[in-house]
């Protein structure tokens, strides 16, 4: 489902993310193909030296859709920023592909918070977040986030996943399927 990023794709994401309904979305956007395989590179880079965690999400058939990152690490904090191609909109790729990244990130990374910001003209992400049982809306609680995000006016809203809220989901989810294979056995 997830890979870390390598040139290989490059072509092929450059495709996904230059779609009308993508681009305005995508955090590091490239008008072309040299700009975005530059891009890519710098990111691999990055990723050596511990500034951001980048991977490449796969279909089933192991062809590259999409991306999710951790940009702006700091603290053992980060935002996401992910994106699918169009075609690949709704189609049951974003959560699984999250969950992958999370369990990388809180178990195997060390990171404690995941932080996104999301355009509030973008319906379609705010409401794809919000479904998320684990995230938090943070303009509030981390108003000093918020207000650095919007220095500029209120563009963007504020959400975080700590990584005590996602185990804890993890772990009523797992009590529950247990309890449900328990009903079924019977």
């Amino acid at each position: 489902m997830l890979k870390k990023r390598d040139l290989h794709d490059s072509h092929t994401l450059y495709e996904l993310m230059t779609h009308p309904d993508v681009f305005p979305f995508v955090r590091q956007k490239a008008d072309s193909y040299e700009e975005f395989l530059f891009m890519t590179k710098q990111t691999i880079e990055a990723e050596e030296r511990g500034e951001l965690i980048s991977r490449t999400i796969l279909d089933e058939w192991g062809a590259p859709i999409g991306t999710i990152n951790l940009f702006d690490i700091e603290e053992k904090a980060g935002f996401l920023g992910t994106w699918l191609g169009k075609q690949f909109h709704g189609k049951g790729y974003n959560n699984p592909a999250k969950d992958a990244f999370f369990q990388e990130l809180f178990y195997e990374v060390g990171i404690e918070t995941v932080f996104m910001r999301i355009r509030k003209v973008n319906i379609r992400s705010i409401k794809a977040a919000e479904k998320l049982p684990y995230i938090v809306k943070a303009n509030e609680t981390r108003k000093a986030i918020y207000e650095q995000l919007n220095a500029n006016g209120e563009v963007y809203d504020l959400y975080e996943i700590p990584k005590d809220q996602y185990t804890f989901y993890l772990m009523r989810n797992s009590i529950v399927e247990t309890e449900d294979s328990h009903l079924l056995e019977a």
